[in-house]
């Protein structure tokens, strides 16, 4: 049976062909993202251990430069002292870090996706900083100096003795490059860039009264474990030690976590592909085993038992899918590579390292290329074998029974149903997992429901005559077939449709919300969403063109019993920058000890206006405001709003978070100007109208959207291969057929277009499924998002799905081609002949 499986396979080589690229491509695609995230969590652990070299025990701090419960500072430059006058400890250095914008020559933020961060250069005994290895120059010594990272010096052009402009909280200052570094900081090696001032510069830049962490390097011949024994007698209140070893440790899971992540979003991708591609080795084994009717019939009558039939065709599958496991594992390969060239272009800055493929990468890769081509084959296996021998002689091919369908259709019914009612369940798992088992039920069904949509196409397909009655007649001739063929091409799209729908209903509801949210015609921020200098207000109110201005500045307040955020605003302006949608009083009570708050915070305190509550901020102080006012909330306004008088009172140190602008001749290219120049060109602002707030969000979501096309152009191609598979064994099947057409006078042309019809109803049956099922996906889900986000309705992008159907349309012309002129080059003598 082993020899007469693997006769077979060399004998149907080329119609194996598009089963081997099918399972192929799934292969290479998951054995591609382990190689690819394996690679680079290696590189990523590897460059992060060398950043530890120079630490053998950390003191951290558990509160942060936020924490108003401390009492006074702890990391100090005297903590620094102490540890590195320990026994055991060769030296000690402090960090510090924090968001510093740094412009190019052109005047742009750099490293903008990223981010740009400021630290301290912080020498040892021997006058150095382990953390910066200098390449040209020095390290910065005084106010007016700065050092870049050897990335950020090669693509922004400047050198040592260069003037640059930064900044770290709004206003714009300069400084000369002193120096250029090499480090091994992560968000460097990922794209970012790094500023170093010299410790004094840097504490006072980033505003820090106390270090961030104090880094202690052991002597020759102490442990880390000796170490950390002796910094835990020094240590002060609310502190931690942590040896370096935990330090890596920590950053290693990490690692592994993001990328694990990363690695799991592209198998679930990868597991599309395969499932598709199950359609399409289950159709060329089905097919192939009727084309063997006779062959295995004999082999039945000679002696062959129903298990060995089964076995023989089992044994196929397993050739073929070990072949083409091991060509997608070597194109897997190549795909990692590919990747991690992707995202070095886009501005990832993958760290460098050797490709790493781990031995499970490759057992997963075989495992998954011939158990997947063996399970499609096991059905059309186990129904070759039970074909009867007499009748299989006779050419009487088993074919489904009424019975068998209307099981199927039951079955296919139940399964869709589950799925209705799991789809209309608040939990987001259930969701999932419910509008998986609608797509299987609708697979299940697809026989069912191709022969009302083929007959619908009756009328389009009358223009083009015979060919066009005949491409209709073969699509129905054989439903399952049809069916399975375009069950393959209709999950890509029910996936794209959904997404689809939903994105653009989202960017639409931001849209509003802008809109319905901002009175004011341009917002002001850090680029990073940092806090604001009250410097950057005062500044824009000086311009004669600023009819209106109020910062957002941010506090928190405990309100009975829960957490909320209060947003301090200018009482006056406030109106004429921002829309609320008031339910019960206004903004005219804003005056004083009073507050603003939204309803659903109102409705579930049971509040009311008129009420006064007590607020007790961080600083443990309470006050009691009387409520002016309720709105209805959304995603852009919420919470408490005062007046800034109240907040000021409880804040440590004053920011905002943004600034509201009214212009008096609205928004224009000569008002931004004018902000921007106010603020002295300043890269580190990010100045933004509406247009720009609803761009940003929906560019990301369009980015999302783009980047989940190109993953599910996988399964679409594979589907492809599915309509050229069937396409040339359906016209392989039909040479005697298409021999008989020929003899009475359908020319080459009308069986080529024939064809060309036939793949292009089944490319469009899938198509219209697909849509359909995405639609209502689409729909559900935005049914959830819509309790969240008021302004969000669903609209369906109509243009979009216009071009899908156009692509349905094309994948079946193109998916024909080959098919169709194998059809049209038959010789028809040779083809009557044939049996």
């Amino acid at each position: 049976m082993f020899r007469t499986a693997l006769r077979n396979v060399l004998a149907h080589k080329a119609r194996l062909l598009m089963t081997v690229l099918a399972v192929m491509l799934g292969v290479a695609f998951v054995s591609g993202t382990l190689v690819f995230t394996d690679t680079f969590g290696n590189a990523y652990k590897n460059k992060s251990a060398k950043s530890f070299d120079h630490v053998s025990v950390a003191i951290q701090q558990f509160g942060g430069e936020d924490d108003e419960t401390k009492q006074k500072p702890r990391l100090t430059d005297s903590l620094v002292k102490k540890a590195g006058s320990l026994p055991g400890a060769d030296s000690a250095i402090a960090g510090v870090s924090g968001f510093t914008a740094l412009a190019d020559k052109d005047g742009k933020l750099v490293g903008g996706e990223w981010g740009t961060s400021g630290a301290n250069y912080f020498p040892g005994k021997d006058g150095k900083d382990p953390r910066y290895d200098f390449t040209k120059g020095a390290a910065p010594k005084s106010a007016g100096d700065i050092a870049l990272d050897s990335r950020t010096a090669a693509r922004t052009g400047y050198k040592v003795g260069d003037t640059v402009r930064y900044s770290t909280d709004g206003p714009v200052k300069q400084a000369k490059v002193s120096g250029v570094f090499d480090t091994e900081d992560g968000s460097v090696l990922a794209g970012g860039s790094l500023v170093v001032f010299d410790n004094d510069t840097a504490r006072t830049a980033l505003g820090k009264t106390e270090y961030d962490e104090i880094d202690v390097k052991a002597a020759a011949g102490t442990s880390e474990t000796a170490l950390k024994s002796s910094v835990d007698k020094i240590l002060p209140k609310d502190t931690d030690a942590v040896t370096g070893a935990e330090l890596k440790s920590d950053q290693d899971r990490m690692i592994e976590q993001q990328t694990s992540s990363m690695s799991q979003v592209l198998l679930i991708f990868a597991g599309i592909a395969l499932f598709v591609g199950i359609f399409i080795i289950a159709n060329t084994f089905t097919m192939l085993v009727a084309q063997r009717t006779k062959e295995l019939a004999l082999m039945r009558a000679v002696g062959a038992s129903r298990r060995q039939v089964t076995r023989s065709v089992l044994i196929e599958a397993f050739l073929v899918g070990l072949v083409a496991a091991v060509t997608g594992f070597a194109l897997g390969i190549g795909v990692a590579v590919g990747l991690e060239s992707l995202m070095n272009s886009a501005g990832a800055s993958l760290p460098d390292g050797p490709l790493v493929i781990a031995p499970l990468t490759i057992v997963v890769a075989l495992i998954i290329g011939v158990v997947v081509t063996m399970l499609a084959a096991w059905l059309p296996g186990r129904r070759a074998a039970r074909i009867p021998p007499v009748a299989a002689m006779n050419s009487v091919h088993a074919t489904p029974t009424a019975r068998g369908l209307v099981v199927r259709n039951t079955i296919g019914s139940v399964i869709v149903a589950i799925g209705t009612v799991m789809m209309f369940m608040d939990d987001n798992y259930v969701m999932a997992g419910g509008a998986a088992t609608i797509l299987v039920g609708v697979i299940v069904l697809t026989p069912l429901l191709s022969r009302p949509f083929i007959a619908a196409s009756a009328p389009l397909l009358k223009p083009f005559g015979v060919p066009g009655k005949l491409s209709r007649l073969n699509s129905v001739r054989n439903p399952r077939r049809t069916a399975s063929t375009a069950a393959a091409l209709m999950i890509g799209l029910t996936l794209i449709t959904a997404m689809t729908v939903v994105a653009t209903s989202m960017s639409s509801a931001i849209n509003k919300m802008a809109a319905g949210s901002l009175k004011a015609d341009y917002t002001v921020s850090m680029a990073n969403y940092e806090p604001l200098t009250p410097e950057v207000r005062e500044k824009l109110d000086k311009l004669p063109d600023v009819e209106a201005s109020s910062p957002l500045r941010t506090a928190y307040g405990e309100l009975d019993g829960s957490y909320n955020q209060v947003t301090g605003v200018d009482e006056k302006d406030f109106g004429k920058v921002a829309s609320l949608d008031f339910t019960s009083g206004s903004l005219a009570g804003l005056k004083g000890d009073s507050t603003l708050l939204d309803k659903k915070t109102a409705d579930k305190k049971g509040l009311r206006t008129g009420d006064t509550v007590p607020v007790k901020f961080d600083d443990d102080k309470t006050v009691k405001l009387k409520i002016a006012g309720i709105y209805e909330q959304n995603e852009m306004i919420n919470g408490l709003f005062t007046p800034l008088s109240v907040v000021d009172a409880h804040m440590s140190k004053i920011t905002d978070q943004q600034v509201l602008v009214k212009m008096a001749g609205g928004t224009s290219d000569k008002a931004e100007d004018s902000i921007v120049k106010a603020l002295g060109d300043n890269p580190a602002l990010k100045i933004q109208d509406k247009d720009a707030i609803s761009n940003e969000i929906g560019g990301a979501i369009n980015m999302m959207l783009n980047m989940l096309y190109g993953l599910l152009a996988m399964a679409i191609l594979i589907a492809v291969l599915g309509v050229i598979n069937t396409l040339a064994m359906s016209v392989f099947e039909r040479k005697h057929e298409i021999g008989m057409l020929r003899a009475i006078g359908l020319d080459r042309a009308k069986v080529k277009q024939m064809v060309r019809l036939e793949a292009v109803i089944i490319s469009l049956f899938g198509a219209v499924l697909g849509i359909g099922l995405g639609l209502f996906m689409g729909w559900v889900a935005g049914n959830s998002i819509s309790g969240t986000v008021k302004t969000y309705s669903m609209e369906i992008p109509l243009g979009r799905i216009a071009i899908f159907l156009c692509i349905a349309g094309l994948v079946g012309v193109l998916a024909a081609m080959w098919p169709a002129r194998s059809a049209a080059k038959l010789n028809p003598l040779m083809a009557i002949k044939a049996e």
